[in-house]
């Protein structure tokens, strides 16, 4: 290595700066994870090499051995990771060690609370990689060349975490990169062979290249006993302190769970344990193994589209890329893991993968698998699964429209808040309800609302309370829409309690039935001149036997779009076409009667006036002037006061 030129200084992107700074403080209670993050970084950067030079063979510059070497010297409390990877160019360094290059950023620095506990957990989902050095570090130096470009253009970066790094050339013979970390006083433990060799042990032992430290002279001694002098100047000799099989591949009875663990925080980077994990072995048609994980904790950016998602793929174990969203659809994006191929070309890409009808095949078994994982962990442990749905409920939500061949699958998979447990915890599954369901009852029930308070409070739910029909209450802003892909389950159709008509089938006696057609022929004239008040803000008027504390609701047409789902639509813009909803009137009330008995025509309109803004409210919609609603009911407390 000769005399550095052309240093540079340049400032950290504001949102690493942050991110340094939480993390030397928040993560400081796992100091040693930041062993795993650099060894892990080596490994990705040694897969990369071997992707590159399946096209390019000359990249290995006569030295096909990919290993990570680990030295460290305890007098100058130093410790250096190298690789013989891919190596970086100047442009590589400015572009990973200056900035985060990493969507939704500022979202994840504004989520952080303060509390170092829960921010420690946020931070380990996004993924700290190379920054975790100055945990331990009061300085990092960096020197990297990228395989294929010649010695002089080899790059040594430097910083001590603060504001700033500096850049600069240096002279570089062999390709890949060394990170030489200067230890804080309080971190000075991690110079030392035994600590490391721990550590390696218990975080990387699954990285399928070597690990090398410098093997311990074992002492030797002499016929009495006395131990012999160490020669001096004899060339260290290097030995792997990892497993270096690839995981995977391996049988799962050889696995243990610590090191299933271990590997899902190696590719997920996430500083929780799985909730749960798969690992499979096909052979037949197709060869390959996966191992898939399901996470504790959805990852911040899990609504961000553009955020990466997929599989780690690897042909033949050959490393291919990071992100295969081929082999999962968009609603198991939060599915973190490994499939390796023997079916698949080295030189495939994700154009390719996106034709190949083995991808296909691969995806279909890839999703039952993850499927039936979920079904087992709900089936045997309730309590986990319950866990993994307040995480990743709504993502799963949106499977039935995408994945119609497991449609059934996963509906057995859903969780709805329901009246059967009066609580906005998602906990009943529809076999749950439908194992509830009455005798004569054909019909799933379900209300839509904005929250569960307004749902469970709906003047819809009235009749349903009276004779103990279990309803779902929906109030996550997917679920109208997953309704509308979503039209029967076992056989039972699903029925809007606010929608059309009520028609409780064989749960209506015959009584019920005489007593709706008696009101209806009673109350002819009270309909007509309530119609007459409202006009075109309503479709029509009618009676009802659905309410029992209400005077009056609204509902919309059997095949209008619901009012919820409609004012979601409206809320993102959509111009929606006119649908003007039903007032139905409850005539066993006492404000209904009044109304009926009113002579005087302009309190009659204000009192039918307020009812029908009342029923708005009552269903979660908003008045299109409020102030008028105000002034007719103050009017009518004035006039009650009198």
């Amino acid at each position: 290595m000769t005399t550095a030129t052309n240093k540079e200084t340049l400032g950290f992107q504001t949102e690493a700066k942050q991110l340094l700074q939480l993390m030397i403080h928040s993560l400081y209670s796992n100091k040693e994870i930041f062993l795993r993050e650099l060894i892990s970084n080596a490994s990705d950067a040694a897969d990369k090499l071997r992707f590159e030079a399946l096209a390019d063979g000359t990249l290995y510059e006569n030295d096909p051995e990919l290993k990570i070497t680990i030295t460290f010297d305890q007098e100058a409390k130093t410790l250096s990771i190298s690789d013989n990877g891919i190596g970086m160019s100047k442009d590589d360094v400015i572009s990973h060690l200056g900035t985060i290059a990493k969507s939704g950023t500022a979202e994840f620095l504004g989520r952080l609370s303060g509390d170092e506990k829960k921010d420690s957990q946020l931070i380990g989902q996004f993924g700290v990689g190379f920054y975790s050095a100055f945990i331990v570090a009061d300085r990092v130096e960096v020197l990297t060349r990228r395989a294929g470009l010649e010695p002089s253009e080899g790059i040594h970066w430097e910083s001590e975490g603060e504001a700033d790094f500096s850049v600069e050339s240096i002279e570089k013979a062999d390709r890949g990169t060394t990170v030489i970390l200067h230890l804080r006083e309080d971190s000075a433990d991690f110079a030392d062979n035994w600590r490391i060799r721990s550590v390696v042990k218990k975080y990387s032992d699954h990285i399928a290249i070597p690990v090398l430290m410098e093997k311990q002279a074992t002492p030797d001694y002499d016929d009495e006993g006395k131990e012999k002098p160490v020669e001096e100047n004899t060339t260290p000799e290097f030995e792997a302190v990892n497993d270096a099989t690839a995981l995977w591949t391996r049988s799962r009875s050889e696995v243990t769970d610590e090191e299933y663990i271990e590997f899902y925080k190696h590719v997920s980077h996430d500083f929780e344990d799985p909730l749960s994990w798969t690992h499979n072995k096909v052979e037949g048609k197709l060869e390959y193994n996966s191992l898939l994980y399901v996470p504790k904790k959805a990852p911040f950016d899990m609504w961000n589209r553009e955020a990466n998602r997929g599989l780690k793929l690897y042909v033949q174990r050959t490393f291919i890329m990071d992100d295969a969203e081929q082999f999962l659809p968009l609603y198991l994006r939060f599915i973190k893991g490994v499939i390796d191929s023997n079916d698949l070309s080295l030189n495939v890409s994700r154009e390719i993968l996106q034709q190949d009808p083995a991808v296909d095949s691969m995806k279909s078994a890839v999703t039952k698998r993850v499927l039936d994982t979920l079904s087992k962990i709900a089936k045997n442990d309730g309590e986990k699964y319950q866990l993994f749905w307040d995480q990743f409920g709504q993502v799963l939500k949106e499977g039935p429209a995408e994945d119609f061949s497991n449609k059934e699958k996963i509906a057995k998979l859903l969780r709805f808040a329901s009246t059967h447990t009066n609580s906005d915890v998602q906990s009943n599954s529809l076999e749950d309800y439908v194992g509830r369901m009455k005798e004569g009852q054909d019909k799933i029930y379900y209300v839509a609302a904005e929250n569960f308070t307004t749902g469970s409070n709906s003047p819809h739910l009235e009749v349903f309370r009276k004779k103990d029909i279990e309803v779902l209450v929906f109030y996550d802003r997917i679920d109208e829409w997953l309704m509308g892909h979503m039209m029967d389950f076992d056989g039972k159709q699903f029925q809007d309690v606010g929608k059309g008509e009520l028609n409780l089938g064989d749960l209506e006696g015959e009584d019920d039935k005489k007593e709706k057609e008696k009101l209806e022929t009673e109350n002819k004239d009270l309909i007509e001149r309530v119609k007459k008040v409202l006009g075109e803000k309503i479709d029509s008027v009618r009676v009802t036997n659905r309410l029992t504390d209400s005077p009056a609701c609204l509902v919309v047409g059997e095949d209008d779009m619901g009012a919820q789902m409609r004012r979601i639509m409206e809320q993102a813009g959509q111009a929606m076409p006119e649908s003007k909803p039903i007032l139905e009137l409850n005539p066993e009330h006492s404000l209904v009667k009044k109304l009926d008995q009113e002579s005087d025509e302009d309190r009659f309109t204000d009192l039918v006036d307020i009812l029908f803004d009342q029923s708005t409210l009552a269903e979660g919609g908003q008045l299109d002037d409020p102030a008028a609603y105000v002034h007719r009911l103050n009017k009518l407390i004035l006039d009650l006061s009198k």
